[in-house]
C-alpha cells in the first residue's frame, strides 16, 4: 500500500517561496517578512519622547500597550516626510517586542521564490547593506528586501534590550 502525500503549509524551506509585505518609501518599494507583521494601521499622532533620535517619532498607545514608532523615511534619509491618507504604521512583532514603523504606503503581499531573490549588492560606506537580505524581482517590480529583525534590534536603533552576556 502506498500513502498519499500530505499537503503542508508553504514555508521558506520547501522551495515554494516566502511571503513579503510590500511597502513604499519615497519612490522605492521595499519588502519585509509578512510573519513579522502584526497589523497595519493608519497614521495617527504620536507622543514625542524627549532626547529620542529624530527617526523615532515617539510612542503610541496600542490597546493599552505603549509602543515606539520609527519613521523609516527619516531613518533612511529619504527627505522630509509628509503625512497623508496613504501614510501607514506597520505594527511589528520582533522577538516578542511590539513596535511600529511609519511608511509612505503599503501595496500588497508578494510571494517570492528563492530564484526570484538576488543577493544585495555591496554599497560600500555610502549605505549600510547589513540590513538587506536581497532584491526580489516579480515581473518588472523590484523589492528591496529588509531584514527587519536585524534592523530593529540593531544598537543604532536602540529599541531592543541588549542580550545578557
Amino acid at each position: 500500500m502506498s500513502t498519499q502525500p500530505t499537503n503542508k503549509p508553504n514555508d521558506a524551506h520547501d522551495g515554494s517561496g516566502s511571503e513579503y509585505l510590500a511597502f513604499t518609501l519615497g519612490s522605492e518599494e521595499y519588502g519585509i517578512d509578512i510573519l513579522k507583521v502584526q497589523e497595519i494601521r493608519g497614521y495617527e499622532a504620536v507622543t514625542r519622547i524627549a532626547n529620542a533620535p529624530e527617526f523615532i517619532k515617539g510612542v503610541i498607545n496600542l490597546r493599552g500597550i505603549i509602543i515606539p514608532v520609527v519613521d523609516m523615511r527619516i531613518k533612511f534619509n529619504l527627505g522630509t516626510p509628509t503625512y497623508d491618507q496613504f501614510t501607514v504604521v506597520i505594527i511589528l512583532n520582533i522577538g516578542g517586542r511590539i513596535m511600529g514603523m511609519v511608511v509612505d504606503s503599503v501595496s500588497d503581499v508578494t510571494t517570492l521564490t528563492p530564484d526570484q531573490i538576488k543577493p544585495a549588492p555591496e554599497m560600500g560606506s555610502a549605505f549600510n547593506s547589513d540590513y538587506l537580505t536581497g532584491l526580489g524581482t516579480v515581473d518588472e517590480r523590484m523589492l528591496i528586501l529588509i531584514d527587519i529583525d536585524k534592523l530593529m534590534s540593531s544598537s543604532e536603533m536602540g529599541l531592543m534590550d541588549r542580550l545578557a552576556a
